[in-house]
């Protein structure tokens, strides 16, 4: 498999928005790796499409931070420094331990939510596709910040959400039984379900400090507490 084999031709109208998701798809499941190269020209002869909406696309990942400019260069699919990593999953773990304390203040608003994406969870992992995991996985933490009721905490996150992907695809090795993932999830709904916020936040806190020493590979890192 070569970069932009699994990049499929658009068969709605093309916008920058449906070309950036199938970049991200690809950079998601591997088929284009970090450091790549993207030019308008291969991708909109792979896609389908005129070079106008490619290059929107490609504006729209670098301004997310999914790709980078270099001048006289091109565009390449960012790489995660090992501070990158670190940061986002900081800035995750203060942004859904907001949301835990906004659910918890609220009677539990959003649990029946929060149930239904952790049985998704559960399934995927049972069924073993690891993109498809990596996906429900993020769809859990978007239930969650979106139970919280505010609407600048669902912005918060969507502002991280993109980076998590990318780090999401160096996960992958750490995890040889993807079922591990899910009792991770579940235990966090039945601490919000009992009440238990201090139970809540220690299990926020300790899966992003995990998720951050699986792909760095250091069990020393310093994380903060909540």
């Amino acid at each position: 498999m070569t970069a932009f084999d699994n990049l499929q031709p658009l068969a709605a109208a093309p916008t920058n928005a449906l070309i950036a998701d199938q970049i991200l798809e690809g950079i998601m499941d591997g088929s284009i790796p970090a450091g790549s190269k993207l030019t308008e020209a291969r991708l909109a002869e792979r896609l389908g499409v005129s070079r106008g909406p490619i290059r929107e696309a490609l504006q729209r990942l670098v301004a997310q931070g999914v790709l980078v400019s270099h001048r006289g260069r091109g565009v390449f699919v960012a790489t995660l420094e090992p501070e990158d990593v670190l940061d986002v999953y900081r800035c995750r773990a203060v942004t859904e331990a907001a949301a835990v304390r906004l659910i918890m203040a609220g009677g539990g608003q959003g649990l029946q939510d929060l149930e239904a994406a952790a049985e998704d969870l559960a399934v995927a992992a049972r069924d073993g596709d690891w993109t498809r995991i990596a996906r429900v996985d993020l769809q859990f933490h978007e239930t969650l910040v979106a139970a919280s009721g505010s609407k600048r905490l669902d912005r918060m996150f969507a502002t991280l959400l993109v980076e998590t992907r990318m780090c999401l695809m160096r996960l992958k090795p750490a995890y040889p039984v993807p079922a591990e993932i899910v009792p991770q999830h579940q235990d966090l709904v039945e601490a919000i379900r009992s009440g238990d916020e201090a139970a809540a936040l220690a299990l926020v806190h300790g899966h992003m400090r995990r998720a951050v020493v699986l792909q760095l590979g250091d069990e020393e890192v310093l994380f903060p507490a909540l």
